[in-house]
Protein backbone atom coordinates (compact mmCIF):
# COMPACT_ATOMS: atom_id res chain seq x y z
CA UNK A 1 0.00 0.00 0.00
CA UNK A 2 1.86 3.11 -1.22
CA UNK A 3 0.78 5.50 1.46
CA UNK A 4 2.11 3.22 4.16
CA UNK A 5 5.00 4.08 6.21
CA UNK A 6 6.11 0.81 7.03
CA UNK A 7 5.49 -0.10 3.77
CA UNK A 8 8.53 2.37 2.97
CA UNK A 9 10.76 1.66 5.48
CA UNK A 10 11.01 -2.46 4.25
CA UNK A 11 11.09 -0.98 0.44
CA UNK A 12 13.69 1.32 1.33
CA UNK A 13 15.58 -1.66 3.38
CA UNK A 14 14.81 -3.82 0.56
CA UNK A 15 16.76 -1.67 -1.65
CA UNK A 16 19.53 -0.37 0.59
CA UNK A 17 20.41 -4.82 0.66
CA UNK A 18 20.09 -5.08 -3.61
CA UNK A 19 17.12 -7.59 -2.80
CA UNK A 20 14.87 -7.72 -5.61
CA UNK A 21 11.08 -7.52 -4.62
CA UNK A 22 7.56 -7.40 -6.48
CA UNK A 23 5.24 -4.90 -4.90
CA UNK A 24 1.61 -5.20 -5.02
CA UNK A 25 -0.68 -2.50 -3.86
CA UNK A 26 -2.52 -4.42 -1.36
CA UNK A 27 -5.51 -2.29 -1.75
CA UNK A 28 -6.25 -2.76 -5.19
CA UNK A 29 -5.24 -6.23 -5.60
CA UNK A 30 -6.31 -7.43 -2.24
CA UNK A 31 -4.98 -10.86 -1.64
CA UNK A 32 -7.96 -13.94 -2.62
CA UNK A 33 -9.04 -15.97 0.20
CA UNK A 34 -6.71 -18.95 -0.97
CA UNK A 35 -3.44 -16.88 -0.76
CA UNK A 36 -4.48 -15.75 2.37
CA UNK A 37 -5.15 -19.09 3.71
CA UNK A 38 -1.80 -19.86 2.12
CA UNK A 39 0.23 -17.03 3.74
CA UNK A 40 -1.36 -17.62 7.06
CA UNK A 41 -0.28 -21.22 7.15
CA UNK A 42 3.43 -20.59 5.88
CA UNK A 43 3.55 -17.96 8.06
CA UNK A 44 3.36 -20.35 11.35
CA UNK A 45 1.62 -17.63 12.87
CA UNK A 46 -1.60 -17.22 14.43
CA UNK A 47 -4.05 -15.44 12.11
CA UNK A 48 -4.56 -12.02 14.34
CA UNK A 49 -1.39 -10.98 12.79
CA UNK A 50 -2.69 -10.93 9.30
CA UNK A 51 -5.03 -8.14 10.65
CA UNK A 52 -4.29 -4.45 11.22
CA UNK A 53 -5.43 -3.47 14.25
CA UNK A 54 -4.39 0.32 14.39
CA UNK A 55 -6.21 0.67 11.04
CA UNK A 56 -9.08 2.46 10.90
CA UNK A 57 -11.48 -0.04 8.95
CA UNK A 58 -10.84 -2.18 11.48
CA UNK A 59 -11.91 -0.06 14.64
CA UNK A 60 -14.79 0.87 12.58
CA UNK A 61 -16.15 -2.42 12.64
CA UNK A 62 -15.19 -3.14 15.81
CA UNK A 63 -13.40 -6.79 15.08
CA UNK A 64 -11.61 -6.77 18.59
CA UNK A 65 -14.60 -8.03 19.65
CA UNK A 66 -15.99 -9.26 16.82
CA UNK A 67 -12.92 -11.70 15.80
CA UNK A 68 -13.40 -13.94 18.85
CA UNK A 69 -16.60 -15.30 17.65
CA UNK A 70 -15.45 -15.92 13.89
CA UNK A 71 -14.10 -19.28 12.39
CA UNK A 72 -10.76 -19.27 10.79
CA UNK A 73 -11.99 -19.26 7.06
CA UNK A 74 -14.69 -16.66 8.18
CA UNK A 75 -11.90 -14.24 9.59
CA UNK A 76 -9.70 -15.13 5.98
CA UNK A 77 -13.15 -14.09 4.06
CA UNK A 78 -12.95 -10.87 6.26
CA UNK A 79 -9.51 -10.28 5.35
CA UNK A 80 -9.83 -11.08 1.52
CA UNK A 81 -13.04 -8.54 1.64
CA UNK A 82 -10.93 -5.68 2.34
CA UNK A 83 -7.23 -4.83 1.67
CA UNK A 84 -7.47 -2.29 4.58
CA UNK A 85 -7.59 -5.09 7.07
CA UNK A 86 -4.78 -6.58 6.13
CA UNK A 87 -1.45 -5.32 8.21
CA UNK A 88 1.29 -4.87 5.83
CA UNK A 89 3.78 -5.49 4.34
CA UNK A 90 3.81 -9.08 4.17
CA UNK A 91 7.07 -10.55 2.59
CA UNK A 92 6.32 -13.51 0.81
CA UNK A 93 9.70 -15.65 -0.48
CA UNK A 94 7.79 -18.75 -1.51
CA UNK A 95 8.41 -21.24 1.38
CA UNK A 96 8.33 -18.01 4.48
CA UNK A 97 5.90 -15.36 4.73
CA UNK A 98 6.18 -12.34 7.49
CA UNK A 99 4.01 -9.88 8.20
CA UNK A 100 5.14 -6.25 9.00
CA UNK A 101 8.42 -4.64 9.05
CA UNK A 102 11.30 -5.05 12.04
CA UNK A 103 14.52 -4.62 10.69
CA UNK A 104 16.35 -7.10 12.68
CA UNK A 105 13.68 -9.82 11.46
CA UNK A 106 14.66 -8.90 7.75
CA UNK A 107 18.33 -8.56 8.44
CA UNK A 108 18.03 -12.01 10.39
CA UNK A 109 16.19 -13.50 7.57
CA UNK A 110 17.92 -12.89 4.98
CA UNK A 111 20.59 -13.76 6.62
CA UNK A 112 19.71 -17.44 5.89
CA UNK A 113 18.45 -16.90 2.47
Amino acid sequence: YPPCSTCKNAKKWLLSHDIAFNSRHIVKETPSFEELKKWITLSNQDIKSFFNTSGNVYKSLNLKEKLLELSFDEKVALLASNGMLIKRPILIDGQNVMVGFKESKYSEHFKKA
